[in-house]
């Protein structure tokens, strides 16, 4: 990587499908990965392109059972172009980098025009070369467009070059071996056909959620366009052209490409639609420079100025967050999906990945966070429903969410190193609730908008407060409430070892997060002005009585503690200790050593071993002195000793095997001022762009991860937080990163600059600003008229 261009030189087959996902463009609306468009599908190329929101559910036999999944769709394929020297002979070649006729393959990923160009050079006879040059971008702009240019230039040599473009209705979705033994095939009803001479179509729909999808494509060429025969049944439609060459001169051939989906507002017919958006296009120059002027704004709007390395690479994840979430998404319907809109691991499904996105676009990009949120409130009668299905009040939000907000969560999932399918109990993160809870109030205290705190926002705490209430049970031994039969945030741990019941028993970070939705609820309800508070008693029938009760098991909620440490749930010191030595010697890499074990024919659940951050996860949702008020709050004493403690307990019993892990453990240890912080920072940022989990990215990049990292900067390394009507700040140094820069957006005050340089810590109020804005730094109070600047110096823990 060169500053803003993301480069590969060279051809390699077993890179491919890394670098088609990290190569992805996007624009919010849409997403198609980078792969090369002459190439057929295989074990090397995968072109996906994904929708925000456009889902579908099929049923398949799995393991001697009828098993339900909804999947984001693969739609059809636009990329389709390829070529070959022009002959009377239909049997000549169609060239590829997987010719012998390749002589060199270079891409080139533009992070600020938003475009991806690729220059490929073919040996086409005695020092005769052909030159292909491709430039492609999905509009941002224009959500509905994308555009592919492609340039033929003869080197030494004249003659002709036979082009065919398509769009292909033949996908499937198969872009995870994992889930081949799932029915994949989610498109029915193709339709294929030509319009004007220089257009074709493809309509089809999806087989259960009845999504109509048509794509248009428009093709201009330094000569005429032929139409090659399409029968009425062909899932595939072609266009046709041969190029005459002169030699060093090239020869351009537009492909201009219209998606749209029954989704959509405001149309009739998406085929129509399709035809008219691609019809009246501009040229491809006008379109290029409309998509680079949009993603100028964009820029400007979001970028983090770190230098070296590590800001190429941020740059590298805040560009995959902007085109999986850009302003187009605040029109949508659609959540944050976990591996963006870049492949089909996950399925494309929302998990609790918005609690690590929410917090950078926030300051950036507020009416996106109000978007993603909305997604959550319109949900909110379903997840009533899920809390109602499973005999309990309130609002029971699903682990994994899609379409409508039932749950996803897979019912067996497949050990690839045993073969075996086993049962899934990751429904069981009840703690999603408790991250859409975190979500709406930082959103609210970060914007300002009171309007949402006090409608969706506060009906959607509500019941969500409910629901912990209500799954609570007290405890007469203890004199304490409890929450029995949960999973944490871990994943590994899923169970007591031996029991055949799954769930765990008060888990640290459940119920810690559970006292802390119910206080917050109670304040925001007792605030609320009494017209507010009479709605909300219309909606959700809330009676005064149960504030009470939300008080009480606020302060009694259960924290189970061992060896002067948090216990991440109940009965943890029980557990056996791994020989983790003995396994990394075995194996090398144990990220997922769940697999492993089962694999063995032995459980994680025997052993204190965890997949990821669990109890550690409270000091990346809430600063320390925040985390020891909760804890005042439940009737425990949290210091730093004990703290520190918990922190050195759990790091030697982490697998890592999310790149959320070394997200939140570098987060957690950079606040304690430790050096080996930069170890899990250096690990995140590597995570996808070094394929760290060793053919994950491939399947969709990790966008909780990505945004994480941006996060890391805007909110870990400053101790910015939003609350009480001020922006607190209480910096920590980062040896490897003395310098950084960046602007936020605070409750309608425009571009706040933060900067770290040589030592010190500086905040800048712009000049345009209409009212002074309250800075709370560790030692002062400073209100900051527009223009002006406060500054202290970077001192060490």
């Amino acid at each position: 990587m060169t500053g803003w261009t993301w480069e590969y030189h060279g051809y390699d087959p077993a890179s491919e499908r890394l670098r088609e996902a990290l190569c992805t463009l996007g624009n919010g609306y849409f997403a198609t990965r980078g792969a090369t468009p002459e190439c057929p599908v295989g074990d090397s190329h995968y072109p996906g392109t994904y929708a925000a929101g456009c889902y579908n559910r099929l049923t398949s036999t799995v393991a001697g059972r009828q098993v339900e999944n909804e999947d984001i769709v693969n739609l059809p394929n636009w990329l389709p172009l390829r070529f070959r020297i022009g002959a009377e002979n239909t049997d000549a070649p169609w060239l590829t980098p997987d010719s012998t006729a390749l002589l060199d393959h270079h891409q080139r990923l533009d992070l600020r025009a938003g475009t991806l160009e690729r220059t490929t050079r073919y040996s086409v006879g005695d020092n005769q070369v052909l030159s292909v040059r491709q430039l492609r971008l999905v509009h941002m702009a224009d959500p509905h467009l994308a555009v592919l240019r492609t340039e033929f230039t003869a080197e030494n040599w004249a003659g002709s070059v036979d082009v065919e473009a398509a769009l292909d209705g033949s996908v499937t979705n198969d872009g995870v071996a994992r889930y081949r033994q799932l029915d994949g095939q989610h498109l029915t009803d193709v339709r294929t056909g030509h319009g004007t001479p220089d257009s074709a179509w493809l309509t089809c729909r999806t087989r259960t959620s009845a999504i109509r999808v048509a794509m248009a494509s428009r093709m201009t060429a330094d000569g005429p366009v032929e139409h090659r025969h399409t029968d009425p049944g062909a899932l595939r439609v072609t266009q046709f052209l041969r190029l005459s060459l002169a030699p060093g001169r090239p020869a351009a051939v537009d492909k201009v490409v219209a998606l749209h989906t029954s989704r959509d507002p405001a149309i009739s017919d998406p085929l129509h639609a399709a035809l008219d958006r691609a019809g009246r296009a501009p040229g491809f120059e006008a379109l290029l420079s409309s998509h680079r002027e949009a993603w100028r704004h964009l820029w400007n709007a979001a970028e983090l100025d770190v230098p070296g390395k590590t800001g190429e690479i941020l740059r590298l994840h805040l560009f995959h967050v902007l085109q999986t979430l850009s302003p187009h998404t605040a029109a949508l319907d659609a959540g944050v999906p976990a591996r963006g809109l870049h492949g089909e691991a996950y399925r494309g499904h929302i998990f609790w990945d918005e609690l690590f996105v929410l917090p950078y676009l926030n300051l950036r990009f507020p009416q996106v966070s109000r978007a993603l949120l909305t997604y959550r409130y319109r949900r909110l009668e379903q997840a009533r429903n899920e809390a109602a299905d499973a005999g309990r009040a309130g609002a029971l939000y699903p682990w994994q969410s899609g379409s409508d907000g039932r749950e996803e969560t897979q019912q067996v999932h497949l050990n690839p190193r045993s073969g075996r399918w086993l049962p899934d109990h990751t429904r069981l993160q009840h703690h999603v609730g408790s991250a859409i809870a975190h979500n709406v109030w930082q959103y609210c205290e970060a914007s300002g908008d009171t309007e949402f705190l006090h409608t969706q926002g506060v009906e959607m705490l509500t019941e969500i407060a409910r629901f912990w209430v209500d799954l609570a049970t007290y405890d007469d031994a203890t004199g304490r409430y409890r929450i029995l039969g949960v999973v944490g945030p871990d994943e590994y741990h899923d169970a007591r070892p031996g029991s055949p019941v799954p769930g765990l028993d008060d888990n640290a970070y459940t119920n810690v997060t559970a006292a802390w939705v119910l206080a917050r609820a109670l304040d925001v309800v007792r605030a609320l002005p009494q017209a507010r508070r009479d709605r909300l008693r219309e909606r959700t029938g809330l009676q005064v009585s149960e504030l009470d009760r939300w008080d009480e098991v606020s302060r009694k909620l259960r924290v189970a503690f061992h060896d002067g440490v948090i216990s991440q749930f109940d009965g943890y010191a029980e557990l056996a200790e791994l020989d983790w030595s003995a396994y990394r010697a075995r194996y090398g890499d144990i990220r997922r050593l769940d697999r492993i074990l089962e694999a063995e024919g032995d459980t994680v659940n025997r052993y204190r071993a965890s997949k990821q951050a669990d109890v550690l996860m409270l000091g990346y949702l809430f600063p320390l002195s925040e985390l020891r008020r909760i804890f005042a709050r439940l009737g425990y004493e949290l210091d730093d000793a004990m703290w520190g403690r918990t922190v050195d307990y759990y790091l030697p019993r982490t697998s890592h095997g999310s790149t959320l892990s070394g997200l939140v453990h570098g987060w957690v240890l950079a606040r304690l001022g430790r050096e080996d912080a930069w170890t899990y920072i250096e690990e995140v940022l590597a995570g996808d762009a070094a394929d760290i989990q060793g053919g994950t990215t491939e399947e969709g990049i990790h966008l909780g991860a990505m945004a994480g990292t941006l996060d890391l900067v805007q909110r870990g390394l400053t101790g910015l937080e939003t609350r009480d009507g001020a922006l607190w700040l209480d910096p920590v140094p980062l040896p490897q990163l003395p310098e950084y820069s960046f602007s936020v957006r605070y409750q309608g005050h425009e571009d706040l600059t933060v900067q770290v340089r040589a030592g010190e810590f500086r905040v800048t109020a712009s000049a345009s600003g209409r009212s002074p804005i309250d800075i709370r730094l560790p030692t002062r109070t400073v209100s900051l008229a527009p223009g002006e600047t406060c500054s202290l110096p970077l001192h060490g823990r």
